[in-house]
């Protein structure tokens, strides 16, 4: 049987045109369909035949997949030069949910964020570093210490503050190495981790408290223990699926005795209920072997209990106290180690017992007692009394979740709350925050059109804010850049697209205002229902979205769409109600269980997305809390509801976002996510026909968690990122292929982005690291418009982003700050930052030395860089190291200067030094490497800031280049000095074999001569060998200096004192270079023949 040649022909037709193939993978399928064709002829080949066709085959087989293992794809770790900017703010922190303390060292502090990651201080909390990002869970519910090898350090993740906010967490991790390196130890579905004990005297023993899922049943909960330092794990308390370990705590002195609080509790979407037959304390001495639960008889409350906070006094162990939460809430004492309990007092103790239930003992002091809750009380009578000492009178901020004391100073305490880390050196009376630790959890991000553009966002708990994506002065970012807008949690800002100065922000529950950046004034705006009768319903986190039409025009939602075209004065209806208007999920008023904590957390059926199209105004979509996709084409009319269109989707699943597309009316995609029905799949859907069709764009096979955000680039169509709750994914062909950003970006959970349209930046809102910009996705558009393959390429320049001839003012407020203050990264808006592709080379084959792997060393191959204007002409060459993979090669928007009059010689392969500033307009950049050349087009602008015209700046670069011929001419003269001094160390070496007659008078000679040169290089520049400092402004390379100081820093032509210090500068270089022509003619002449006539004897006599 022959090759049936038209069969391939047929099988690779229909490869080729099935819809879903992108463009770079038919090639792939091209060859898989070459090796489907040839392994199906191998089987029916006769022998003779077969025995011809065999080694050609296999032959062919083996390039094939040659060919297929070198396709390349992105790899984040290639991009590391493609730096993420953390820009804040740390002013308001975030929530610090876990504290412990090397006692070896009391100065090293770790803290855990909610769902910020693991911090580490090693001086006492003046600077702190993240040591947990490269972890697949930031949510953080515990830290324990080894005390006895405090480099073996243990983190649960998962808080263990169940609000509607929460984070949950993968597992236990451990480091051996004070947090260098982790490894995950196991307990994978316990998902959160709220304490760890080790035992005191075996470490390998360790038990863990798993709450687990707040979102529904789960058996992996209860209390956890290892007794081989975490390689295997057993479950030693269980109670049912909805209960889990709260609360645990040991006994100092007899470490096989620990207390457990368990706690049964169940969080839904629109309810919570603290409270269960499962809850309750448990008591046992034999390291967890057995437990005892503790009843009414023991003392404890009669009936169906909640959250218990227990703690144990330090100096006294057999005194403990207990935070129960019952029908009656009350502090409980037990003075005989925990077998009988009384009740002390129900007053003043705590509001909310799931959201916290702590209580802290004094370790020298066992009537003095720490309560945890809404502020930090204390009592010295043993819980009779209490009273604040953190609260907003000492400018502390409220909710607070973790605590600790110094065993042996109990005067020093460092406290966890929703703003962040405090610490106290006088037992609670002083606080000092730390404001360098940004792990703000924002639920939304939005940018406006300033330069540099600004920031807007709202975090949990902590307000609304704006802030500069970068500054024009030094020092970086500050807290005190940022401004607050609104007050309360704070969630979506929507700057007022006609000026920045004004716009929308909003707090829990619907409440928003619109606000005056400049005045402070805040209009009170939430939409009212004509209908005195009808209850509006508001989203905790409500949806906001401006009009892309109307400069005033605004959307609002509840469970119907508001429309206001003045700014939120008066609104209109938009539609009916577009939610499911299921009664028995609005009893948000009542949600709590034993303890009522009805604050808006729990409203549901409720709108929380609207997406207005850019390109229709009358095409509008909504997402809402209870699973509706609601569409009008006809401005609100008529609406169509896709809720059973989303194939894969549980009904009734959260719609937390919808992103239209700037050019096609009929395209969006939707986020879905389910996990507050305790459902952690990846939902997004497409849809190019206005919801006719729907595409899913995300699921388990490539994404690692829920999804929370989408967005296109506006640019390149292809190119789509895609926010999950571990973090980044990229997608090269509109969704098809995604990759996890999971290299140089935490993998923390990313709310909302934005791209901004004029700087190409990626803007990021992240819920537990702040804010995070990537800058110049260009490269990146290039991926997604020619392919991934293109990284096969040994060396190609990408698109870069363009720069500004702006400048920069100096420090506001605090110059040198040390190292206690939050310093944001800037863009460095004055250069280009050239992206440059090298392939990496296969690290297991390469046979580079360690020296050449070295990151950031100037060692290694370089390219040549080449910079043109548009006339052709060369304006800057350089050359830098190249790396593997991408690269940002830096061009400061320079030209070639002049060097200065210098003892020191420039190296061979030294770049010519830069000169002036090019002038606005376009460059070509072209790079050469290796043998290969690329290049790339750039435009340089000037700042829209300043007033300085293109016509200035030529008036000044003509000074400039008048300035550039003296440079040149003091640099020739000091030249002939440096190399009549080189002449006369040559003459003294050919010396040393001629008489002492000559060599004595030659030695005259020189010393004169050498005189006469140092008086004459001191005209140009400082004399060698000076002790101490000295400066004399009339040396030439200070005036010439000075001079260009005054050219350089005109705003407009030169004048006045610039050509004042211009015409000195020729007057001084003219004086100078005549010295030294007057020298090279006269003494340096007669030297010269001198040398000539001397008899050079090679041969000592």
């Amino acid at each position: 049987m022959p090759l049936d040649f038209q069969y391939f022909s047929d099988r690779t037709h229909i490869l080729k045109n099935k819809n879903y193939f992108n463009k770079q993978n038919q090639a792939k399928l091209l060859y898989l369909g070459y090796i489907n064709v040839i392994l199906c002829h191998i089987f029916y080949l006769p022998d003779q035949q077969t025995n011809y066709f065999m080694p050609r085959l296999i032959l062919s087989l083996f390039l094939i997949l040659t060919t297929l293992s070198s396709f390349a794809q992105f790899k984040a770790e290639d991009f590391k030069a493609m730096k993420f900017r953390n820009i804040g703010p740390a002013g308001m922190s975030g929530r610090i949910t876990a504290i412990d303390v090397d006692l070896s060292n009391p100065n090293r502090i770790y803290a855990g964020a909610a769902s910020g990651g693991v911090w580490l201080s090693e001086n006492g909390g003046i600077s702190w570093s993240p040591i947990f990002d490269e972890q697949s869970s930031l949510a953080i519910g515990s830290i324990k210490i080894n005390q006895k090898n405090p480099s073996e350090i243990w983190v649960g993740t998962g808080e263990g503050n169940p609000r509607n906010s929460l984070n949950t967490g993968n597992g236990i991790y451990k480091s051996l190495d004070g947090g260098k390196t982790w490894n995950r130890m196991g307990l994978e579905n316990t998902k959160t981790i709220h304490r760890i004990i080790i035992h005191r005297d075996n470490p390998d023993v360790v038990f863990a408290a798993a709450l687990g899922s707040p979102w529904g049943p789960n058996p992996d909960r209860g209390v956890f223990k290892t007794t081989d330092g975490g390689k295997s794990w057993k479950k030693v308390l269980y109670v049912n699926d909805l209960t889990g370990a709260a609360d645990m705590v040991t006994d100092p002195n007899n470490p096989n005795k620990i207390l457990v609080a368990m706690w049964e509790h169940k969080r839904d979407p629109w309810f919570f209920n603290s409270g269960g037959k499962g809850s309750g304390m448990y008591i046992s001495y034999d390291a967890g072997e057995s437990f005892k639960k503790l009843t009414d008889e023991d003392g404890l409350p009669k009936g169906s209990l909640g959250r218990i906070g227990i703690a144990v006094a330090p100096g006294k162990s057999n005194i403990i106290y207990a935070l129960v939460e019952a029908k009656e809430n009350g502090l409980y004492k037990s003075v005989d180690g925990g077998k009988k309990w009384t009740l002390v007092s129900t007053k003043n103790i705590g509001d909310r017992p799931f959201y916290y239930a702590e209580l802290y003992v004094d370790p020298k002091n066992e009537n003095r007692i720490f309560n945890v809750f809404t502020y930090i009380t204390m009592s010295e009578d043993g819980g009779k009394t209490f009273r604040n000492i953190a609260d907003y009178g000492n400018d502390v901020h409220p909710d607070h979740h973790a605590f600790w004391i110094h065993p042996e100073d109990p005067s020093y305490i460092i406290d966890g709350n929703d703003g962040g880390l405090t610490i106290s050196r006088d037992g609670g009376a002083n606080w000092y925050f730390a404001g360098n630790i940004p792990v703000g959890q924002f639920y939304h991000v939005n940018v406006d059109k300033d330069f540099p553009y600004n920031v807007y966002g709202g975090m949990q708990d902590n307000g609304s804010w704006v802030g500069p994506s970068s500054v024009f002065k030094r020092g970086g970012i500050r807290n005190s850049d940022y401004q607050e807008l609104y007050f309360g949690d704070g969630f979506d800002v929507v700057p007022f697209r006609a000026s920045s100065r004004y716009g929308y922000a909003m707090s829990q529950g619907g409440n928003v205002g619109f606000y005056d950046r400049e005045t402070g004034k805040t209009r009170f705006i939430k939409p009212n229902h004509p209908d005195t009768n009808v209850e509006l319903r508001y989203n905790w986190n409500a949806a906001i979205a401006q009009d892309p039409y109307k400069d005033c025009g605004v959307y609002f939602g509840s469970q119907f769409l508001h429309y206001s075209d003045d700014c939120g004065e008066t609104w209109t209806l938009k539609s009916p109600d577009l939610t499911t208007n299921d009664t028995t999920k609005q009893k948000a008023d009542k949600s709590g269980g034993l303890t009522m904590d009805a604050t808006n957390a729990e409203n549901h059926t409720t709108i929380i997305a609207i997406a207005p199209s850019p390109v229709n105004k009358d095409v509008v979509w909504v997402g809402t809390d209870d699973g509706n996709v609601q569409l009008t084409r006809d401005g609100g009319k008529t609406w169509t509801n896709f809720n059973k269109s989303l194939k894969g989707l549980p009904l009734a699943s959260w719609i937390p976002q919808i992103h239209v597309s700037e050019k096609n009316e009929g395209e969006a995609w939707v986020v879905a996510n389910n996990y507050r029905r305790n459902d952690y799949s990846a939902y997004a859907y497409h849809t190019t026909d206005f919801g006719k069709t729907w595409e899913r764009m995300a699921d388990d096979t490539q994404i690692k968690g829920f999804v929370l955000s989408i967005i296109q680039d506006i640019k390149e169509p292809n190119l789509m990122f895609l926010g999950t709750d571990v973090g980044l994914y990229v997608s090269f062909d509109k969704g098809k292929k995604w990759h996890h950003w999971n290299k140089g970006f935490p993998q923390v959970q990313v709310n909302d982005m934005k791209i901004h349209p004029v700087e190409d930046d990626l803007v990021l809102g992240t819920f537990g690291r702040a804010f995070w910009i990537l800058d110049d996705i260009n490269p990146l558009r290039e991926l997604a418009s020619k392919g991934e393959n293109i990284l096969g390429s040994d060396f190609d320049v990408l698109e870069s982003a363009g720069g500004y001839l702006v400048t920069y003012r100096s420090y506001d407020g605090v110059r040198f700050a040390g190292q206690g203050e939050f310093k944001g990264d800037s863009r460095a808006y004055d250069r280009i930052a050239f992206n440059v592709w090298k392939k990496p080379v296969d690290k297991s084959k390469s046979e580079s030395s360690k020296e050449d792997k070295k990151e950031g060393d100037d060692k290694g191959p370089k390219a040549k860089v080449s910079i043109y204007d548009m006339s052709g002409k060369l304006v800057r060459n350089f050359k830098r190291k190249v790396e593997d993979g991408m690269n940002r090669i830096s061009w400061g928007l320079e030209t070639n200067g002049m060097r200065f009059p210098s003892r020191n010689e420039p190296k061979e392969d030294d770049d010519t030094p830069g000169g002036y500033s090019v002038l606005p307009g376009k460059y070509k950049a072209v790079f050469e490497f290796n043998g290969k050349k690329d290049s790339v087009m750039v435009e340089v602008k000037i700042d829209p800031r300043s007033g300085t015209t293109v016509n200035d700046i030529q008036d000044i670069r003509k000074m400039q280049d008048e300035h550039s011929l003296l440079i040149k001419d003091a640099k020739s003269a000091f030249d002939k000095i440096t190399g009549a001094k080189k002449s006369i160390g040559i003459v003294e070496k050919l010396l040393e074999n001629q008489p002492d007659s000559i060599k004595k008078s030659f030695k005259e000679i020189h010393k004169k001569l050498n005189s006469k040169l140092d008086s004459l290089s001191n005209l140009f520049i400082e004399p060698e060998n000076v002790k101490g400092i000295q400066r004399n402004p009339d040396q030439l390379s200070s005036v010439i200096f000075g001079a260009l100081n005054y050219i350089r820093s005109s705003w407009s032509a030169p004048k006045g004192n610039a050509l004042l210090a211009l015409e000195k500068a020729k007057i001084m270089t003219g004086k100078a270079v005549t010295s030294v022509e007057t020298f090279v003619g006269n003494e340096w002449k007669v030297y010269q023949e001198k040398v000539k006539g001397l008899e050079v004897k090679i041969f000592k006599e």
